[in-house]
């Protein structure tokens, strides 16, 4: 299935039912009073979250969506029934923006959240409502309202806690698909990677996250050069970016250092907060580089790109050094989550701790006092 990221969809709630004029016609029965009923309301428009679809394919060749319309209200107190709902499944992580204003109207966070987004109109009244002690045969009623209609564009923003950043054919697809379980296209060639690719890391009995391998960067990204830069916007959401370097390049005469300090570079002007973000320095393909030569060319790496956070040596290929890279970045994921929760004070007279007999509260004044 193609990746896609972004579609533009137009979406109209269903009109309400027209109201009617009627009366009752009853054998004995000259003057049996008004008996139009309202119209019905008009279907409206939902957004479901689905985490079982990754792309929003489906949007960019079906483009219109309607809700049905209210029926018109009938004689004999009959109200008109209301328009068909319609549900629009969504991605997990797909952002609703008002493509005429450009106002973000919703985020898609969780799985299975459902919400409104284009409300039907009301009914109209039937004469019925009209009757009063000074008007006992109205012949008054009301027209539907209008649903709503929107022109809407829809952008994904793949939700992943750790993002993989790097060159083409820098190992991210291979280094994804030896710790979680996707499995990318992988080849010899550079921009083998296309699209994001989503996996779930194991760690252990429950215990995992989500990595995201994305198009490799290249310089110049930032204009759009590449592909890489249709793609960053996926990284906003991550936790923690993996740099993932070739410290042994194929062709002679490529300097690591410098292909590193480019990508760090468009990284600053794509977006200053993505480049804000925690990035760990992944030094990948070392079964390609001499035993007696890692440790130097390692040394040399870091030292030239000045980098101060934490530095990795793997292999992706042969899984070298992969256990330890996955267990420092769940504990990473785990204590940034830890910290972003809310600290919730607990009343000393519900926590397990003998309550202070001097503390007020706990005194007959601190009660006079409330």
């Amino acid at each position: 299935m193609k990746f896609v990221d972004e579609a533009f969809i137009d979406i109209a709630a269903g009109d309400g039912g027209n109201g009617c004029v009627s009366f009752r016609h009853e054998k004995y029965k000259e003057f049996g009073g008004p008996n139009g009923g309202d119209g019905g309301r008009g279907g409206n428009v939902w957004a479901i979250a689905d985490a079982a679809l990754n792309t929003l394919v489906d949007f960019r060749f079906a483009r219109k969506h309607n809700a049905g319309r209210g029926e018109h209200g009938m004689g004999s107190d009959m109200f008109g029934a209301a328009g068909g709902d319609i549900e629009l499944k969504m991605p997990v992580g797909t952002i609703i923006i008002d493509n005429e204003t450009g106002a973000v109207l919703h985020e898609l966070l969780s799985p299975g959240e459902r919400i409104l987004i284009a409300k039907g109109g009301d009914g109209g009244f039937g004469n019925m409502r009209f009757k009063s002690s000074i008007n006992r045969a109205p012949r008054q009623k009301t027209p539907g309202w209008p649903g709503e209609a929107k022109s809407l564009r829809l952008e994904l923003k793949v939700l992943a806690d750790v993002g993989l950043l790097g060159m083409p054919n820098a190992g991210k697809s291979t280094l994804i698909t030896a710790v979680s379980n996707a499995r990318p296209k992988i080849a010899d060639y550079p921009f083998t990677t296309l699209h994001p690719n989503l996996g779930v890391v194991r760690v252990g009995p429950e215990q995992s996250f989500v990595i995201a391998d994305l198009p490799g960067l290249i310089e110049g990204a930032s204009e759009g050069a590449g592909l890489g830069h249709l793609f960053l916007r996926h990284l906003s959401r991550t936790r923690l970016l993996l740099h993932v370097v070739d410290i042994a390049p194929f062709d002679e005469g490529v300097d690591p250092v410098a292909q590193a300090k480019s990508i760090v570079a468009e990284l600053k002007k794509y977006d200053q907060a993505l480049y804000d973000k925690p990035r760990w320095l992944v030094l990948n393909k070392l079964d390609m580089v001499p035993a007696e030569e890692r440790a130097a060319r390692v040394k040399d790496f870091v030292k030239r790109f000045k980098h101060k956070g934490p530095v990795f040596e793997i292999s992706a290929l042969t899984r070298e050094g992969c256990e330890p890279l996955v267990r420092a970045v769940f504990q990473n994921i785990q204590a940034q989550h830890i910290a972003a929760q809310p600290v919730i004070e607990v009343d000393p007279r519900f926590s397990g701790e003998a309550a202070d007999p001097t503390d007020p509260r706990f005194s007959g004044e601190a009660a006079d006092k409330e």
